[in-house]
């Protein structure tokens, strides 16, 4: 299968033509490229394709006046710019694009969400509709493949993740993988945050790879990776604009003894995860508590994606007490609150901590397992 339909597609579309700026954000390699090439087979020579990585490319939008647009976008409808947080200035050149350009389509593409937004925050205040594309979402591989077949593949989803690159090409997956993790993580956000400790980096993100699932504390990690708090937090941000981690806070609400400040980091892709630690190993050559931790991480991460292009998603915590009573995801939306746990391992024994349920009687009670775990995840 040469394609696979993304779930942003009818939305994106459906934007074109509003005269207002479309930003995509993701991280390298997601396929924000390929939907784009995919949406506009057939129009290619409507749409102009510039790649901001590239020197020349950037120059062009220096001393952004009308006149040099129009003369620019003389007989396209369409401008993507790939990696657009490399061009300084480019919410302004943008807007005196959309402003003086008749009927013209900009995208912006961008694998840093927050340079991407602080380059075009102001000028594009209302003047913009912002979509995320992250790797591969279990719905989407589900209704590519059919749900049999992806639940076959769960194994390899855990361990090799979701990225197109290793999803299309099963052969040459460990490469791939290799390929992607080494590039993307050590070259491109080195790159994208204007930062020189590659050595730090990679301490970190491998101390970080072996605590997915538990509580994180930034001071022991500093201690770890021989820097300073500061430094250790300032690499977790950047780590999460650029789309590698996301961090899930405490909920507390109620009782005195609730855990308050406490944070759990998780992959967007367990394949990177597992590359960056180096085992690729299937799930019965590693510790019983492995598979565990990473379906508590794919579960998590895979329900985000299927939110994050919501107008409204719901707010993902985890929920813990002093006396370590715990729920593994807890989801606060518009209608209400729901607890789940997510364990590996099929059984009826598994229940909602009693503390929270006595806490927060009108949550949602839920156990998400291999058993139920597509329609926690697949489409709605």
């Amino acid at each position: 299968m040469s394609y696979i339909t993304r779930n942003i597609e009818k939305d994106l579309i459906s934007s074109l033509g509003k005269g207002k700026a479309i930003l995509v954000y993701g991280p390298r390699q997601s396929g924000k490229s390929t939907l784009l090439r995919h949406l506009f087979n057939g129009r290619m020579e409507e749409v102009l394709w510039l790649d901001a990585d590239m020197m020349d490319v950037r120059s062009l939008f220096q001393d952004p006046a009308p006149e040099k647009f129009m003369s620019m976008m003389k007989g396209r409808k369409i401008l993507v710019i790939d990696e657009a947080q490399r061009i300084e200035g480019i919410g302004l050149a943008i807007k005196i694009l959309v402003d003086n350009v008749k009927d013209v389509d900009v995208i912006a593409t961008g694998s840093s969400a927050f340079e991407l937004r602080n380059r075009t925050g102001e000028a594009l205040t209302g003047r913009k509709i912002e979509f995320y594309l992250m790797p591969f979402s279990y719905d989407e591989l589900a209704s590519a493949y059919g749900a049999l077949s992806e639940s076959r593949m769960l194994e390899a989803r855990l361990i090799y993740g979701s990225y197109p690159g290793v999803v299309v090409d099963l052969a040459s997956r460990d490469g791939e993988l290799a390929s992607l993790a080494s590039s993307y993580l050590y070259k491109d956000v080195l790159s994208l945050s204007g930062l020189h400790k590659p050595a730090i980096l990679e301490k970190l993100i491998r101390a970080l790879a072996f605590q997915i699932g538990s509580e994180v504390s930034f001071q022991e990690l500093a201690g770890l990776v021989g820097a300073d708090r500061k430094t250790v937090e300032k690499y977790v941000e950047i780590l999460e604009r650029c789309f590698v981690l996301f961090r899930l806070c405490a909920f507390s609400r109620n009782l005195r003894n609730e855990i308050k400040k406490s944070v759990k980091i998780y992959f967007w892709d367990t394949g990177i995860r597992n590359a960056v630690i180096g085992n690729v190993l299937p799930l019965s050559s590693r510790p019983p508590e492995e598979a565990g931790h990473l379906w508590e991480n794919y579960v998590i991460a895979e329900r985000k994606k299927k939110m994050l292009n919501k107008p409204f998603p719901p707010i993902g915590y985890f929920w813990r007490t002093h006396a370590q009573q715990e729920v593994d995801y807890v989801e606060e939306s518009a209608s209400g609150l729901s607890a789940y746990e997510i364990k590996w391992a099929q059984s009826k024994s598994h229940a909602v901590s009693q503390v929270f349920a006595k806490a927060y009687p009108d949550a949602g009670i839920n156990t998400v397992d291999r058993s139920n775990y597509a329609s926690f995840l697949g489409a709605e």
